[in-house]
């Protein structure tokens, strides 16, 4: 058995996004489903463990027929993650006002409501993986009023077995100084197989401390987190309302890894999966949704708002806005990993 690489037509309702997906198989069973349309959103992973394959990625039951970019799989968030504070913000002397889309505020960039382009693909070594490109201008010429730079995000997915990275990499093709944030909003199920139907998965965060907010926006001030709110330690999911800007993660991977545990979600006696970054992503938001179907922990670069955080000097920890110089790339991965 080997990797491979395929196309499927999913069943939209007429009208819609174009339904063509890129299937990665990993040859042991596991596949990870990406929808370039739906902003190159991972809707589907699934992965052996034990003999069992594992649906790990929840999607929306109205996903064919209502593609809402933020409520399944895993959307890509760009040029920055969460809320802008009234859609409004001042950068090198210019003010910008974008479009209320999550109440007064603005949320969750530009690359999740766009369609990308599949710039590469193969397979090799026992992985598959597909490179899509969104080029914010281009693709989306009405935001050219909206951020203070274009700006370019190549990624690509790739699957192996028990393992699903997103390699990111930020392009500023713009003559002046282009400012970012990328977070994903990965939607992990709830339940992952049948034979796990009656338990309840546990959840970690390596991050003792937290931003305070005010109707889910951030004044600037880091808090320690009470313990309510402290999943430092493996916790049952059960119970627990989350949505929470979390940070003070390791600064450095753990002996003989490569990247920093972000998160986890396992079963007691049961598979784990693990999310991990490279440095860049230092801040983590945990969110339950109020179905219960499903659970988010979310990797970001920078904090929620952070482009209007940026000129308060009391910010700690850094507020994780990136600054790429033009021409500069910037690269910034996570994977996901089951054991």
């Amino acid at each position: 058995m080997t990797c491979v690489i395929r196309r499927q037509q999913l069943p939209t309702a007429p009208g819609t996004l174009d339904p063509e997906v890129v299937i990665l198989s990993d040859a042991f069973g596991g596949e990870a489903v990406i929808w370039p349309a739906l902003g190159f959103n991972c809707i589907r992973w699934t992965t052996d463990w034990q003999s069992k394959q594992l649906d790990l990625i929840h999607q929306d039951p109205a996903l064919l027929t209502k593609q809402s970019p933020t409520h399944s799989g895993n959307p890509v968030l760009f040029p920055f993650p969460n809320r802008i504070r009234d859609g409004k913000f001042h950068w090198a002397g210019h003010s910008f006002s974008l479009p209320p889309n999550h109440g007064p505020n603005a949320i969750h960039g530009f690359a999740c409501r766009t369609p990308w382009r599949v710039v590469a693909e193969g397979v090799s070594n026992g992985e598959a993986w597909v490179t899509g490109e969104y080029h914010g201008f281009v693709d989306n010429p009405a935001t050219s009023e909206l951020w203070p730079a274009d700006h370019i995000l190549r990624l690509t997915c790739r699957l192996r077995r028990g393992r699903l990275s997103f390699e990111a990499e930020v392009l500023n093709p713009d003559p002046i100084t282009l400012p970012w944030g990328l977070g994903y909003h990965p939607y992990f199920r709830s339940k992952w197989h049948p034979e796990f139907g009656d338990k309840s998965l546990e959840i970690r965060v390596p991050a003792p401390s937290a931003w305070e907010l005010e109707q889910c926006l951030p004044t600037g001030k880091v808090i320690q987190l009470p313990p309510d709110k402290n999943l430092t330690q493996w916790r049952p999911l059960t119970g627990l309302q989350l949505d929470d800007v979390l940070t003070g993660l390791p600064l450095s991977p753990a002996e003989g890894e490569t990247m920093v545990e972000l998160g986890a979600l396992r079963y007691a006696d049961g598979p784990t999966l693990r999310i991990l970054g490279t440095s860049a992503f230092r801040h983590v938001v945990v969110f339950t949704p109020g179905d219960r179907t499903s659970v988010c922990i979310e990797p970001y670069t920078c904090v929620t708002d952070a482009i209007n955080l940026r000129p308060q000097v009391h910010s700690s920890p850094e507020d994780g806005l990136i600054e790429t110089p033009p021409g500069g790339i910037y690269r910034a991965d996570i994977a996901w990993e089951i054991s």
